[in-house]
């Protein structure tokens, strides 16, 4: 029984939360609006979260911050804000990233093909923004047996404040 109530009460504090964050809205820029959103990216995001973000890069396993988060919270996307997902799907995959077995809303993320780098793979991509995510793969936990292996660099990481 505690541990139900737990989970209702880390549930409702995670709405709590969700909605305190707010949301940047996204519209169609032109070419020189979007060179100053680059531009204004550059200076707003580091480097890796450039990166990784714009450039559909990665940073190194084992040196994102988030890789052995275990705090209750929310992970929002770097570039826009927009939550993606939450600690109760988060898990230890060793692979050395950070890994999720769902995201909060499928309408979230987007997900393509991506073929670089001689491999198949789905990458996933921020819903809103667009952002460069990390991938997923078919090798999670139940109940979805997805592992979305993300970049801690694309992430902000919102922790709840837990009574003890």
């Amino acid at each position: 029984m505690y541990c139900k109530s737990r989970v209702l009460r880390l549930t409702s504090e995670i709405l709590a939360l969700r909605n305190k964050i707010g949301y940047i809205r996204i519209r169609t820029m032109s070419q020189g609006e979007s060179a100053d959103f680059k531009a204004d990216l550059k200076k707003r995001l580091s480097p890796i979260q450039y990166h990784v973000t714009q450039e559909k890069g990665t940073e190194r396993a084992f040196t994102g911050k988030y890789n052995k988060t275990t705090e209750a919270g929310l992970y929002t996307c770097v570039v826009c804000n927009e939550t993606l997902f939450t600690s109760e799907t988060k898990f230890d995959s060793g692979c050395g990233w950070p890994a999720f077995n769902d995201v909060i809303d499928q309408k979230k993320v987007k997900l393509t093909t991506d073929t670089s780098n001689g491999m198949i793979r789905t990458e996933v991509q921020c819903g809103k923004c667009g952002a460069h995510l990390g991938h997923v793969f078919k090798d999670g936990p139940p109940p979805t047996g997805r592992r979305f292996c993300i970049n801690s660099a694309s992430m902000n990481f919102h922790p709840i404040n837990q009574e003890k």
